[in-house]
């Protein structure tokens, strides 16, 4: 990739960063958002930054044994273990979003967790999500990156069992566009299950054409990051610095 392309990955990225703090999906100076310009290189958050602190320029930029080439800093343990393996496994996973954001956590929490079938937001993962269903504690070796590596296998979701969930996608834009509805979708499901009533379920051959329909429109992604930079560019330009 290009000087020019990494520096609007960096751009990109440290507004994802801030659209997420201002939505409530970050969690103290915990988890990470990642990009891999290229097979031996990756763009990270730098340990001990807020998300809404985040601008362009801090972000590191590391090889794939965790040097820092470019930025001051070092990066969290659990967040190299985690992005570098699942950089290094998956075809898919240029970009690689890891949050304990609230409600998708709460799925993640209970007793066979499941994202339902049960909104316009839910079908656009159908078929697309793996689960996790074992904890074991903190992402402190090569083994933990690699078991979310393999819960992952060839989708884009993975809800990892009392603790969160991972994103990836092939552009920043996409896997951020998933992380907002993949939320909203949580959302809404426990709203509707603390009711008490049961969910009206989606059809499979109804969520796979759904999804198909999202699929067929990439510009949905894209006209979403170029909002939420538009708004950012208003009231916090600095995040781009």
């Amino acid at each position: 990739m290009s000087d020019e392309g990494i520096r609007q990955a960096r751009i990109d990225l440290a507004a994802a960063f801030r659209w997420a703090s201002r939505l409530g999906l970050s969690e103290g100076i915990c988890n990470h958002f990642s990009y891999a310009p290229d097979a031996e290189h990756f763009l990270i958050n730098p340990r001990g930054f807020h998300w809404s602190e985040l601008t362009a320029s801090l972000l590191l930029l590391a090889d794939r044994d965790g040097n820092v080439l470019e930025g001051d800093g070092e990066i969290e343990p659990t967040a190299f273990f985690i992005h570098s393996r699942v950089h290094l496994g998956l075809e898919q996973a240029r970009c690689v979003l890891h949050t304990h954001m609230p409600y998708a956590t709460a799925i993640t929490i209970t007793e066979g967790g499941r994202l339902h079938m049960a909104s316009q937001n839910s079908v656009r993962f159908f078929d697309d999500i793996r689960y996790e269903d074992h904890y074991d504690g903190l992402a402190l070796d090569v083994s933990e990156g690699d078991r979310i590596c393999e819960a992952l296998g060839d989708k884009h979701i993975a809800f990892l069992a009392n603790h969160g969930v991972i994103i990836v996608g092939e552009s920043i834009a996409k896997a951020f566009d998933d992380l907002y509805y993949l939320e909203r979708a949580s959302e809404v499901q426990c709203i509707a299950q603390a009711t008490g009533r049961p969910l009206k379920l989606i059809a499979d051959e109804v969520a796979c054409r759904a999804r198909q329909q999202f699929e067929d429109d990439p510009l949905l992604a894209q006209g979403h990051m170029a909002a939420i930079k538009r708004i950012l560019d208003r009231e916090e330009p600095e995040y781009a610095s």
